[in-house]
């Protein structure tokens, strides 16, 4: 009786073929930007943060908690920047695209590793070449999809 209904239903199927994991329209570097500049901002908070009289314990305690919120914010977004990288990289692009742009392993590999120095250390020099490398990656996947959709931030 299974049988039968699975035949039923599966008999009509026709196998598709992507060339990416998904439906296209699925795959996009904004939440990356989106990631970067959270990551970013939170770089800026941290190196502006002043430190409060050292005679004002709640003072002191207020700040170690900001501080604490802004770093654990800025981890998580530069982890989230380079998962969404990652899946553009490893998912999205083909052999076709790397012909066209001989420097997209580098590209990616740089921009991975740009996520990884925003996530352990306080750089804004680092936080800015990694919104550069998200907007690098954001022009080369626009221009695949023969799209020319502009680049903005937040801020």
């Amino acid at each position: 009786m299974l049988n039968k209904i699975t035949e039923k239903l599966t008999r009509n199927i026709e196998t598709a073929e992507a060339h990416c994991d998904g439906p296209c329209g699925v795959y996009d570097p904004s939440s990356a930007r989106i990631a970067a500049e959270a990551a970013l901002s939170m770089t800026k908070k941290i190196l502006d943060l002043k430190a409060p009289d050292s005679s004002d314990s709640q003072a002191w305690v207020a700040f170690h908690n900001t501080m604490a919120r802004y770093i654990a914010i800025k981890e998580e977004q530069a982890q989230v920047a380079k998962d969404e990288l990652l899946i553009l990289w490893t998912d999205y692009f083909k052999p076709a695209h790397l012909e066209k742009y001989p420097n997209l392993h580098d590209t990616f590999w740089k921009a991975a590793k740009l996520c990884s120095s925003v996530k352990v250390e306080v750089s804004r020099e680092h936080a800015d070449e990694l919104m550069d490398a998200v907007k690098e990656i954001h022009g080369i996947f626009w221009a695949t999809k023969d799209r020319d959709v502009a680049w903005y931030t937040a801020a």
